[in-house]
């Protein structure tokens, strides 16, 4: 049928430029992780016992995974809008359920395939090993699907590859950037602490975080 078909496709997508779609990620993450771990390890306790870097590593699985999940619908839509083969999917008698679930499953499974990527390489710099998979997965699957959806709607609402960049470096960013993935927010003061609380990828963050640690 045609969701498999479509699904197929949106995977075959990135993973046929993995190096651009994976790898770059993961390359960006790691020189994350040793600017920051190399600075700050030794000097900043997070939750009481955790080490910086192991409290680095979630932060930095979850920001890369949200915004490969964004990037996927969002960027495959708006080249199809483009160079205008977005017609020969509309022809076919895909259903809106087939299309949404496709590109949205397809972000899931590119956001996690490098979060696992990220958390692989992270492996040098010490075992975290998850106390709760479970809920590791639920935060990671349902945050790249909301991200996923968001890229949906961003490729759908931009004409344009200057507007879908708006929306990602003034919306995306800023809000997986600004959401804990460098810091606890328990350093903050305390205005900037409350306004912390209002950003939705916050809590994806530190719910994937208590999978890790048992601790939010």
């Amino acid at each position: 049928s045609g969701f498999p078909t479509l699904l197929r496709k949106e995977l075959l997508r990135f993973w046929k430029v993995s190096f651009q779609t994976i790898a770059a990620p993961v390359i960006t993450a790691l020189l994350y992780l040793l600017v920051f771990a190399h600075v700050l390890e030794g000097r900043v306790t997070v939750y009481g016992t955790v080490p910086y870097t192991s409290f680095l590593i979630p932060g930095l699985m979850m920001m890369s995974m949200l915004q490969n999940a964004f990037a996927n619908p969002s960027s495959s839509l708006i080249q199809s809008r483009i160079t205008g083969n977005l017609v020969f999917m509309l022809l076919p008698p895909l259903s809106h359920r087939d299309i949404f679930g496709a590109y949205v499953l397809a972000a899931v499974v590119r956001g996690l395939a490098v979060g696992v990527c990220v958390w692989l390489v992270a492996l040098y710099f010490g075992a975290l090993v998850p106390r709760h998979p479970g809920w590791v997965l639920v935060f990671g699957v349902m945050a790249c699907g909301i991200m996923g959806v968001l890229g949906v709607i961003a490729g759908l609402w931009s004409e344009k590859f200057d507007q879908l960049a708006a929306f990602q470096n003034f919306l995306i960013m800023p809000a997986t950037f600004l959401s804990g993935v460098f810091y606890s927010i328990h350093t903050l003061p305390p205005f900037w602490q409350a306004v912390s609380h209002y950003n939705p990828i916050f809590y994806t963050i530190d719910g994937f975080r208590y999978g890790f640690f048992s601790v939010s």
